[in-house]
């Protein structure tokens, strides 16, 4: 399967992958990307999921594990964190925001000074989560991510792979078609660890101060950023388009 730089070699894994459970899902994409491919998790259940299967499937599947630490994170996510590698003896990769960077930031707009506006949030996001990100997947060849259909309207079209024009790689989203009944069975089913906060309210965790337990009939991403207008509540690692990254990235070179 041919995933060059043509969107019909992502649409062909896509096609292969319909019917396939999550292991083979991730063994299809192990064998379709030819180059590096990297999973980023944040410890949500989505990426639990993935995580175990990735490690419960007896194949060498050369997939790279990375988190996004961002400094904020809930007490629960870094416990979950330790218990995961204690679990599947791996070792998950850290990258954190640049430091000169972030102290910018907090000296521009104060510790919690994301909530002053949108554009001060997505300001804090890009520093503690767009940029490492793109660090993450420097010279990457596919990124596996958690999203699925079902979180958010905003999300309803996700695929399960298609062409990421912005990072340049085939993006991949296993459980893109999975219901929530879906990933807690699996979880269940399987004794995956998970973040103790989903039993407490929280159906999408993030940076703690920008995260609330969500409210009966509210959609799964409604605690996330909750004092902002509920339309692409999003940080932007899946927004992110390419003048940002060309932008930063002559920056960097400077």
């Amino acid at each position: 399967m041919d995933l060059g730089s043509r969107g019909s070699g992502a649409d062909d894994l896509a096609r292969a992958m319909t019917d396939a459970s999550l292991a083979d899902r991730l063994a299809l994409a192990s064998r379709s990307v030819g180059g590096r491919l990297v999973f980023t998790t944040s410890f949500g259940l989505e990426d639990q999921a993935i995580t175990h299967a990735i490690f419960r499937t007896g194949l060498d599947l050369h997939i790279e594990l990375v988190t996004l630490d961002t400094g904020r994170l809930f007490p629960e996510t870094y416990d979950l964190w330790a218990q995961t590698e204690e679990r599947y003896g791996r070792r998950i990769n850290a990258v954190g925001p640049d430091r000169s960077d972030l102290e910018a930031l907090v000296a521009r707009q104060g510790i919690n000074g994301f909530r002053q506006s949108v554009d001060a949030r997505k300001a804090c996001c890009d520093v503690r989560k767009v940029e490492p990100l793109g660090r993450a997947l420097a010279g990457a060849a596919g990124w596996i991510t958690g999203l699925r259909a079902e979180q958010s309207a905003f999300r309803a079209a996700v695929p399960l792979a298609s062409r990421d024009e912005a990072y340049g790689l085939i993006k991949i989203n296993p459980l893109a078609d999975w219901s929530r009944q879906d990933l807690v069975r699996y979880v269940a089913d399987n004794a995956v660890p998970y973040n103790p906060l989903h039993d407490q309210g929280y159906p999408s965790i993030g940076c703690a101060p920008c995260t609330r337990a969500v409210r009966l009939g509210e959609s799964e991403r409604a605690g996330r950023w909750w004092w902002e207008q509920e339309a692409k509540k999003e940080c932007g690692l899946h927004l992110v388009p390419t003048h940002r990254i060309q932008e930063h990235s002559h920056d960097r070179r400077a």
